[in-house]
């Protein structure tokens, strides 16, 4: 197969491979700045950026904005002629903060999902970042297409599609999510044919990317001829030596198997996987108590009162290493991942099988 680059309006990345965005602290400028030295995009996670500050428990805002302007500073250091993207949830606290930094310190892209993220043109009016919301459903996509466009006068750069196969919250019921008969191809090919009406209005390319579960070459190959310019891998990305995780981390996913790979229900109500441990096994059963909120998500979509445990403080267990005590997101496909190598050495493995698709 032809491997055609991705183009995100005058941005050009070599390889049609986005690294999706992890938190808490698994994608920052380490992975990010060598996935854009190897000819992808690379993303750092705002999602608690900063839990390694020494102010973060005291006050965790500024914390994490002071560390998210040092990663970005430092992942464009690193790769200077490649992108760099952010990854920021729409139902986090300071939501708007965390973008303002971020276009501050001269990000290439912001990719925003977790809810719609309907305020985002107007946080970057002006300046040349470019932005992409991520969408489960054709539904969610035509009403970010429509808002934007008639109250900015505005149209995303780039859209991602994230299938029931994806790691961490996912934008599904449990039940489309155990019935299996979601087919992200199916969404990809919706949401293309619905972009296409704006692409003529505006003169325009959108490019379409898909995510959620995709591991190899032959993945990408498969979504490239559905019609997506791209695709997000982010699961991968944890079996590299560059990935800011503990190696205690990445050791979990070297030894999960496909048995181990559960649903889980996000404090926020909101399904997820995981890879089984002490933790989940605990929570089918009771409750982990919250000793302290850190304010990361709003309090609308979080009650800090009845949550069953805290989320931050178990993904920042997972990252340290804490692996009893920490929540190990993962895609679908975390079982296959089988040895630690180099950002560079996966994406010239990936380059290799996309061609001989």
């Amino acid at each position: 197969m032809i491997i055609k680059p991705l183009k995100i309006d005058n941005l050009t990345s070599e390889l049609p491979i986005i690294q999706g965005g992890m938190g808490i602290g698994v994608s920052r400028s380490n992975l990010a700045a060598a996935v854009a030295n190897s000819g992808g995009v690379g993303v750092i996670s705002a999602a608690q950026i900063g839990y390694d500050e020494d102010d973060f428990a005291k006050d965790p805002v500024n914390a994490n904005i002071r560390s998210l302007k040092k990663h970005i500073k430092l992942a464009k250091e690193r790769a200077k002629s490649g992108i760099i993207g952010l990854n920021v949830m729409v139902a986090m606290e300071n939501y708007k903060d965390y973008v303002r930094a971020a276009v501050d310190s001269k990000i290439d892209l912001i990719i925003s999902g977790a809810g719609l993220p309907l305020a985002l043109p107007k946080l970057v009016k002006g300046t040349k970042v470019k932005i992409a919301p991520i969408v489960s459903s054709v539904k969610a996509i035509k009403t970010i297409l429509k808002v934007w466009d008639r109250k900015e006068n505005r149209i995303p750069d780039l859209v991602v599609v994230e299938g029931p196969k994806a790691g961490g919250h996912l934008g599904y019921s449990l039940d489309e999510l155990t019935s299996e008969t979601t087919d992200l191809k199916q969404i990809v090919i919706g949401v293309v044919d619905e972009v296409k009406k704006y692409e003529h209005k505006y003169n325009k390319k959108i490019p379409v990317v898909a995510a959620g579960g995709i591991f190899d070459g032959n993945d990408i190959a498969d979504y490239l001829k559905a019609g997506a310019s791209g695709v997000q891998m982010a699961t991968r990305f944890i079996g590299t030596h560059e990935c800011d995780a503990s190696d205690a981390f990445k050791n979990s996913y070297l030894s999960c198997t496909k048995d181990e790979i559960e649903l889980v229900k996000s404090p926020v109500g909101m399904p997820g996987r995981a890879i089984l441990n002490k933790l989940v096994e605990r929570l089918k059963t009771e409750q982990v108590k919250v000793k302290k909120c850190y304010g990361c998500l709003r309090e609308s979509i979080c009650d800090r009162v009845t949550i069953p445990y805290c989320i931050t403080e178990a993904l920042i267990n997972a990252v340290k290493g804490n692996i009893d005590e920490g929540l190990l997101f993962c895609g679908a496909n975390a079982y296959k991942v089988d040895k630690i190598v180099s950002v560079k050495e996966m994406m010239q493995s990936l380059k290799k099988e996309l061609s001989n698709a």
